[in-house]
């Protein structure tokens, strides 16, 4: 079987969810047939996320298209340097260097981004601000003073506008809680992709951020996220694709998409010890509560 063709619909769930993080821009086929898809096995709403102007206003103009599509925006943690020090790519998204996408320029030029990432955050149907937050993997101490700068102002935006922080956290664990903790998070804080071990989450509970859990809770070197997984309480969990990226096992390496937010779910609730529609009928009523839908 080819490593690039999309693996099979999954018996579809009982209790429809929703995908807390998804990037349909990157994905094969329309967004229609991949909605479509979704739905048949009862994924019926999706957070379409932004990582750069022009992916944020695509989601946003996705959103108002589609009543079971809400949006996030943002400036990815790797956009903010790559803005500032007109770095070639630096993202760890496509988004970033897609044709039009801005010209290295100074803190001027991140100014003027995020500016347009504040104007989108006010729409109805932009109910996050994200991605957002820091990431040590991909850029380097020269990027990091940008990358702070850019994340408080996500935050004061998020805050302002009264939306879900949607937070993109990669090797920056301490340095994500602190600013957190500095700046005043948000009512409504999710860590997307949570990446944190069960101390972690246990510190994330206390503070009553959502943790959004992808397909690598499945993967078999990812024990300290099921660790994670399972002490964090049930009313601040989350489930998420990240598609095209983090294609749950069996299917890891071939693309990802919103309709196999089943696969995970069904592995996280044998984390939980609980049955899949308890778990399915939770993460429901956190989803609709963290992007207030």
């Amino acid at each position: 079987m080819s490593r690039t063709e999309a693996p099979p619909l999954p018996e579809p769930l009982r209790v429809p969810v929703a995908d807390a993080h998804t990037h349909l821009d990157m994905q094969d086929g329309t967004v229609e047939e991949g909605l479509a898809r979704a739905a048949a096995v009862n994924v019926t709403t999706v957070i379409q996320v932004g990582c750069d102007v022009k992916g944020s206003r695509w989601a946003a103009e996705t959103a108002a298209a589609h009543p079971n599509v809400y949006a996030a925006v943002a400036l990815h943690p790797n956009e903010a340097p790559r803005i500032v020090h007109g770095e070639q790519g630096g993202a760890s998204q496509p988004a970033a260097s897609r044709p039009g996408a801005r010209e290295g320029g100074g803190s001027a030029a991140l100014h003027e981004a995020l500016a347009e990432i504040d104007a989108l955050a006010a729409l109805d149907h932009v109910r996050g601000v994200g991605e957002t937050g820091l990431d040590y993997y991909r850029t380097g101490p020269e990027g990091m003073a940008a990358q702070e700068e850019s994340f408080r102002a996500h935050i004061e935006i998020a805050r302002r506008h009264g939306k879900a922080l949607v937070i993109h956290d990669r090797e920056a664990h301490a340095d994500v809680l602190r600013i957190l903790a500095d700046a005043g998070a948000p009512e409504r804080t999710v860590f997307h992709c949570y990446s944190g071990d069960a101390d972690m989450a246990r510190i994330c509970a206390e503070a009553g951020y959502f943790m959004s859990f992808a397909g690598n809770v499945t993967f078999k070197n990812a024990q300290p996220l099921r660790d994670a997984l399972a002490v964090a309480p049930m009313e601040l969990v989350l489930v998420e694709t990240d598609a095209p990226f983090l294609t749950p096992a069996p299917y890891r390496g071939r693309p990802n998409a919103p309709y196999l937010i089943p696969v995970t779910l069904r592995a996280m609730a044998e984390v939980k010890g609980v049955d899949e529609d308890t778990l399915a009928s939770a993460i429901a009523d956190n989803a609709a509560r963290a992007f207030d839908y």
